[in-house]
């Protein structure tokens, strides 16, 4: 992407900003969210459209290895203003999203792309090369704390500068001082809610300094070889836990394809086997049913994720202890 704000509140909000930004920029009030994008995302935007005119239209995830890109780009009209992916999706999916930016393109909509895993980025092709014309994200997984549950950090990028007016947040860029020297300076804020109100660019958009401090410092450390060697170790470790886990009588892995997060499907009550392994001391990962009580297709689903913490030991003892349980 081409321009880079400095941050916002968190992922679920810099996605309801982009959808926002999205009917601006297309003048259009209907967005159309992937099945696959996280609920509590989906929730936050469908919270925030009871304010304006927007018409979200959303859809139920699949249980299937990849994700439904056909009825994805069919649900897309000349009334959208934007298309909402996550990459990697809800269930660790990674798709194809050049075929969706054509095809919303081809509407005149805009194609949003959340990532809740910047790590991811060090391994995958990133959400703008494939043609994303906004990219948000969840930066905690770098440099943040997981600080029982906050604060965290938005991020938000855009492809086109022409929609850098556009954009809600702060705008740092960089420059040179009285004396020639490099420095760094606030050059576009559009936080002025406080003067326009409901004609704002955004009513949301309080960034998170010391935590977009704290990721630019991780990034600064890491750099390019190490986020492409931190990404290589996730996707290692996660492809360890699958195969691990496909061993286990009754355990399906469901994903055609992962980097750090996958999908298995365990022929029961996922939220029991999670309760159950919680007494053996193991967090064994997030039961769909619990992202989606009211639909009983994804309550034997279970998402597992891996980062450079889990150890090859912790791997065995969640397939041992997943073998006992469904014994």
């Amino acid at each position: 992407c081409a321009v880079a704000n400095a941050s916002m509140y968190d992922g679920s909000t810099a996605c309801w900003e982009a959808v926002a930004m999205a009917s601006r920029v297309t003048k259009r009030d209907r967005v159309v969210l992937s099945g696959a994008l996280h609920p509590h995302y989906a929730e936050v935007v469908r919270t925030m459209a009871k304010f304006t005119s927007d018409e979200v239209a959303g859809a139920e995830p699949t249980i299937q290895p990849e994700a439904d890109i056909d009825g994805l780009i069919a649900r897309i009209d000349d009334k959208t203003s934007c298309v909402v992916v996550q990459y990697p999706d809800i269930l660790g999916r990674i798709s194809d999203l050049s075929r969706i930016a054509d095809a919303a393109h081809e509407k005149g909509a805009l194609l949003i792309a959340v990532n809740t895993e910047p790590v991811a980025l060090g391994a995958i092709k990133s959400p703008g090369e494939l043609g994303a014309d906004i990219v948000v994200g969840e930066g905690q997984s770098i440099g943040v704390g997981l600080q029982f549950g906050g604060p965290y950090l938005g991020l938000f990028a855009v492809r086109d500068k022409k929609h850098v007016r556009q954009m809600p947040g702060r705008l740092c860029g960089e420059t040179t001082d009285a004396e020639g020297k490099r420095g760094f300076v606030l050059t576009l804020s559009t936080r002025e809610q406080h003067i326009r109100r409901e004609k704002a660019t955004s009513n949301i958009c309080t960034n998170s300094g010391l935590c977009a401090l704290a990721f630019s410092v991780h990034m600064t450390l890491l750099g390019e070889k190490g986020l492409r060697r931190l990404a290589a170790e996730n996707h290692r470790l996660a492809c360890l836990t699958a195969d691990r886990l496909a061993r286990v009588p009754g355990v399906r892995v469901l994903n055609a394809n992962f980097f750090n997060e996958f999908t298995v499907t365990i022929g029961q009550d996922a939220r029991e086997v999670v309760r159950a392994l919680a007494d053996k001391g193991i967090l064994a990962g997030v039961s769909l049913g619990r992202l989606y009580p009211e639909i009983d297709a994804l309550s034997d689903a279970l998402v597992i994720a891996t980062t450079e913490t889990t150890t090859e030991e912790d791997i065995e003892a969640l397939g041992a202890a997943l073998e006992e349980v469904l014994a």
